[in-house]
C-alpha cells in the first residue's frame, strides 16, 4: 500500500458490530446514562444523536416541571464525548471493533461550558454534537439539546482527553 492510500474501511458487518458495541457502552455500561434514560436514536455521517424522555425523576423545578440543569449538562457532556468517540472510530475505520473500543479506556471530560437558552420543557429531548477539533490527545465538540418541538434548549462546548 502506498503512503497516500487509505487503509480499507471496516466491513458493513464490522460497522454494525461497532455501532452495537458503542450503543451498549453508552446506553448500558455507563450506568448514569441508564439513570438519565439516554438512548441512541441514530448514527449518521456526523455522528450519533441521543434521546431521552421527560420523567418526574429528571425535574429540577418542581413548581414548573422543568428539566434539571444538571441533567441538561450531563446529557450534553455525554453527547460531546460520544461524537468524539465516533470521530476517533472513523479515524481508525480499518480497525476491528475490539481494538477501536480499547482506545476509549482513558477518555474523559477536561472542560465543559453550558449555555442554558430556554426552560427545559418538553415530552422528550434530543442531543446532537459536532467535532470542532480532534487532536492526538485532546478533542473539542459543540453540542445542542432540543425539545420535542425542535426548540433549542441549551448548547455546550466541551474539551475531552482522547488518549
Amino acid at each position: 500500500m502506498s503512503k497516500d492510500a487509505h487503509p480499507p474501511r471496516r466491513s458493513a458487518e464490522e460497522q454494525a458490530r461497532f455501532e452495537q458495541a458503542l450503543t451498549q457502552l453508552f446506553e448500558e455500561q455507563i450506568t448514569f446514562n441508564r439513570v438519565l434514560g439516554l438512548k441512541v436514536v441514530r448514527y449518521g455521517p456526523s455522528g450519533p444523536v441521543m434521546r431521552f424522555e421527560m420523567r418526574p425523576e429528571l425535574v429540577g423545578s418542581y413548581m414548573h416541571g422543568r428539566l434539571h440543569g444538571g441533567v441538561i449538562s450531563a446529557v450534553l457532556d455525554t453527547t460531546g464525548g460520544m461524537v468524539l468517540v465516533w470521530a476517533i472510530a472513523e479515524k481508525h475505520a480499518h480497525e476491528p471493533t475490539a481494538q477501536v473500543m480499547h482506545r476509549f479506556i482513558r477518555f474523559g471530560t477536561i472542560d465543559l461550558r453550558v449555555d442554558y437558552l430556554r426552560q427545559g420543557v418538553g415530552r422528550h429531548f434530543e442531543a446532537s454534537a459536532e467535532v470542532l477539533r480532534l487532536g492526538s490527545r485532546v478533542g473539542t465538540a459543540q453540542m445542542r439539546l432540543v425539545n420535542d418541538e425542535g426548540l433549542l434548549i441549551a448548547t455546550a462546548t466541551g474539551a475531552y482527553i482522547c488518549s
